[in-house]
């Protein structure tokens, strides 16, 4: 006895729209037999209709029909269901047709007689893009998601005040400078205004200006047009116009040259850029965020940076405190980077001792989050226990702290008692509820004997 064939889901829902029924019918051979689901019509009202109670991923249709046409049956679809692609195709083609239908939002326009090769190819076409749409939605919607202020850790007063501006800047167009030490968080912070913003679902952008080429910054930033200099065979848009709708984040701007500055103060004046060789001005929507690792004014003082381009960057200023002024937030961080990291490293590490967590928080921390997120990694990493005792901590750090240098007559314990010592002290501290202790240490029961008995 055969088998019952496996019914496979459809490629895509088709919907085939035109008042010749041989054309309809080809149509829905060819098609099918790619694997869409195909639905179909013969007029425009008809097409109307099937979309009122109906989703389709792609609509192939005719454009002159009855009293309603394609351009009826595509603007009906434009409004009431954006993602679907539309497909025009007539046999009375002309250009001011062609562009009527792609103004309206036609995914591609065909004239009859048609190649069946080409609605194959201009399906799949259409369907390439659905699916890049779809996952560049999800994939923005994933950086709104992680970048919303409330995943920004740190919960001390001088990070609440750093919120609340954010809160109330996000949305408005003015150019903000970020101060703050290397690895404070710049950066996040940026991300964080822009993807609070309107402006979330177009580029944000980072600029190191402390990497750009004085030869080739004007090109980077701006663009340039074809032959403006040596080896520029084509033209090349700029990085401020790549960020278009978005946000550009020029970090480290205090190194950007005079020549540069005056550029940047140009276009914070008018938001248009010129590229290198080119003629015209060329209008570009972006909102401008500026990092700093010290204050500009001591630059403007000395001639090094435009006094007059501070007061454009300056006009709303945030700064980030260094780690070791916010202690507080050490404990979070630390949490959140040592579950990061076990995770990423399919680790069984879930607790940090109070110990080891003394150390981190009173360690001085000159290279601030960045260094803490870099120390938990390498710890994680390298640990081959489910608890971070001070031992498994860097030894600069330790020794910073605790002055750890081995006296004479210290008795030398090996990592792996240790790690039992505390576990007893724990389970002592407990008194002798092994369920208690474990949920403290973080483990299991099961982990917790293992830690025992080992000698």
């Amino acid at each position: 006895m055969r088998g019952k064939r496996k019914m496979s889901r459809p490629l895509a829902h088709l919907l085939i729209v035109d008042d010749d029924p041989v054309t309809v019918d080809l149509l829905r051979e060819v098609l099918s037999k790619e694997g869409y689901e195909v639905t179909t019509a013969l007029s425009g009202e008809e097409a109307i209709s099937q979309g009122t109670g109906n989703l389709f991923d792609i609509v192939i249709t005719d454009v002159r029909m009855g009293e309603k046409d394609g351009m009826d049956v595509l603007r009906f679809f434009r409004r009431t269901s954006p993602e679907t692609s539309v497909i025009v195709v007539t046999a009375f083609g002309s250009i001011d047709t062609a562009i009527e239908a792609i103004r309206e939002g036609a995914f591609d326009y065909i004239s009859k007689p048609f190649k069946l090769e080409e609605i194959r190819i201009t399906v799949k076409r259409a369907l390439d893009q659905r699916r890049l749409l779809r996952e560049n939605k999800f994939y923005r919607q994933e950086l709104v998601d992680k970048y919303q202020i409330k995943n920004v850790i740190g919960r001390g007063p001088q990070m609440f005040q750093v919120y609340k501006t954010i809160a109330r800047v996000a949305d408005s167009r003015s150019t903000i400078l970020l101060y703050g030490e290397r690895g404070t968080g710049k950066e996040l912070i940026a991300r964080s205004i822009h993807y609070n913003s309107q402006r979330s679902s177009a580029p944000f952008i980072v600029v190191d200006c402390a990497s750009l080429v004085e030869t080739l910054a004007e090109s980077e930033l701006f663009g340039h047009v074809r032959g403006a200099f040596t080896g520029a065979f084509s033209a090349k848009r700029g990085l401020f116009e790549e960020a278009d709708g978005g946000t550009l984040l020029l970090d480290e701007v205090g190194n950007l040259s005079l020549s540069m500055q005056a550029k940047l103060l140009r276009f914070l004046q008018e938001y248009e850029i010129k590229r290198v060789g080119g003629m015209e001005n060329v209008k570009v929507d972006v909102r401008v965020i500026a990092a700093a690792n010290q204050p500009l004014e001591p630059l403007v003082k000395e001639g090094k940076f435009r006094e007059d381009l501070f007061d454009r960057l300056n006009v709303v200023s945030i700064v980030l405190p260094p780690l070791r002024e916010r202690k507080e937030d050490i404990p979070l961080l630390a949490a959140h980077f040592l579950q990061k990291f076990s995770e990423e490293n399919r680790k069984n590490i879930s607790y940090i001792s109070p110990e080891a967590l003394e150390i981190l928080t009173q360690y001085s921390w000159p290279g601030n989050v960045r260094e803490l997120e870099h120390t938990v990694e390498r710890t994680v990493i390298l640990s081959a226990h489910p608890i971070i005792l001070p031992e498994s901590l860097p030894r600069e750090i330790v020794e910073e702290i605790k002055g750890t240098e081995i006296g004479p007559g210290e008795e030398l314990l090996t990592l792996r008692e240790m790690e039992r010592r505390y576990v007893l002290k724990v389970l002592d501290k407990s008194g002798g509820n092994k369920k208690k202790a474990s949920e403290i240490l973080g483990i299991d029961r099961t982990t917790l004997y293992r830690l025992l008995d080992k000698k």
